[in-house]
């Protein structure tokens, strides 16, 4: 154990994680129940069994579009004829819901999440209902989903993201406010209402309706929202780069953390409300452009650039393996700043973590997540990989859309 995780796992002493988990019609799931220590818990099985589906159920606990960042209609079970609870109706696609008890610090917080359906005109079909996300606190409705961020913080890996170096900036970006959300939970908020802003002055501009007086007011609140994220960005990014100057990491390589975008630029020289102006005018002067179908800049084009810092290389010039290794790099040194900055461990999702690593830096970092002291939920086909976790993980078999407690030692 290296000095920097003695020290995480003595202040981290209180287990934080799920000590049950339920699935009621997520993905092919009917109903499924998980009562899981606070450790390490392997799933295994084979491809297309519903592994992932289990870890994409965990990241709906936490704010924000869950790991696959699916719609809310793509997650529902789907019966067929062949199932017992068939509905022969236009609407046979059921209801979803996620619940789990939070152990946090030694409290115990019933958090949850599911699809309420409300009535809309029936037109002979399923567009008759509209889908929206509910989120209970122990048994009461939370004002949005960005509540859990109080009770569960969730860092995942998945094969996807293998490729997030080598494609668009837009993956990129997601996982960079992912970063953020974890120690801001306002952010999630924050990048939401943005969003959501945007979205109405594209079709304003789009629908031709020039009204200067709307416009303006969605840009000064576009402007404020812009340099807020930008801002809560280049903190947490400052943080990290600290963090990882300060306590190297002994196996996996170490990092440097750039943000590459005119706003978070700008605030290096100029005070927030500088840049606010700034960022105003610039909205005004890119009107022309959304009417012409170009691209507008600020801070939904900011691009998350990572480097491999003993080889001065970016990581999309790096190696698969390489690539992987400096991902798994970035997410222990969120979970151990997190770790000192929130007193609580957030829990780890990793989705067939081990492809790509060599012998050396899978039991480095099973190592590194038992010293930990942290839970974190780790699918693979392969249960013999894990053989060093055997007396201190929970391991459980995917098959039939069942899961169930299993041994392979």
């Amino acid at each position: 154990m290296d000095s920097a995780a003695v020290i995480l796992s003595e202040f981290n002493s209180t287990k934080s994680g799920l000590s049950r988990l339920t699935l009621s019609d997520f993905r092919n799931y009917s109903y499924l129940r998980i009562n899981p220590h606070l450790g390490p818990i392997i799933i295994t099985g084979e491809n297309g069994t519903g592994k992932t589906n289990i870890l994409e159920a965990l990241s709906f606990l936490t704010p924000g579009k869950g790991l696959r960042g699916a719609k809310l209609s793509d997650v529902k079970r789907i019966t067929t004829p062949f199932d017992q609870d068939y509905l022969p109706t236009p609407l046979n696609n059921t209801n979803w819901a996620v619940s789990a008890l939070v152990n946090k610090s030694g409290e115990i917080i019933e958090i949850g999440t599911a699809i309420e359906k409300s009535l809309k005109e029936y037109n002979g079909d399923d567009s008759r209902y509209g889908d929206r996300r509910i989120v209970k606190i122990n048994g009461q409705k939370a004002p949005s989903q960005n509540e859990l961020g109080k009770y569960l913080s969730a860092i995942w890996l998945t094969p996807q993201m293998d490729r997030l170096f080598r494609g668009g900036a837009q993956p990129r970006r997601s996982f960079l406010d992912r970063l953020v959300y974890a120690f801001d939970i306002e952010h999630a908020k924050r990048t939401a209402n943005f969003e959501h802003l945007y979205k109405q002055w594209i079709q304003l501009l789009k629908s031709g309706n020039l009204d200067n007086n709307w416009l303006t007011t969605l840009e000064e609140a576009m402007s404020a929202l812009g340099v807020a994220i930008a801002a809560a960005r280049r903190e947490i990014i400052a943080k990290l780069n600290k963090f990882i100057e300060n306590e190297p990491d002994d196996i996996f390589p170490n990092v440097r953390l750039e943000l590459e975008g005119t706003i978070e630029k700008l605030l290096n020289k100029l005070s927030a409300l500088e840049v606010e102006d700034f960022y105003k005018e610039s909205l005004k002067r890119q009107r022309r452009s959304v009417i012409y179908n170009e691209n507008v800049d600020g801070v939904n084009r900011t691009d998350f650039k990572v480097y491999y810092r003993k080889k001065s290389m970016p990581a999309e010039l790096c190696s698969t393996g390489e690539q992987k290794s400096l991902l798994i790099s970035i997410i222990l040194a969120q979970t151990k700043c997190q770790i000192l900055d929130k007193g609580f461990s957030p829990i780890l999702l990793l989705d067939e973590v081990v492809a790509h690593l060599d012998d050396l830096k899978r039991e480095a970092l099973l190592d590194k997540i038992k010293d930990l002291n942290l839970q974190a939920w780790i699918t693979s086909t392969n249960p013999l990989l894990f053989s060093s976790l055997k007396n201190d993980a929970m391991f459980f078999e995917v098959r039939n859309n069942q899961v169930t407690l299993h041994n392979p030692f």
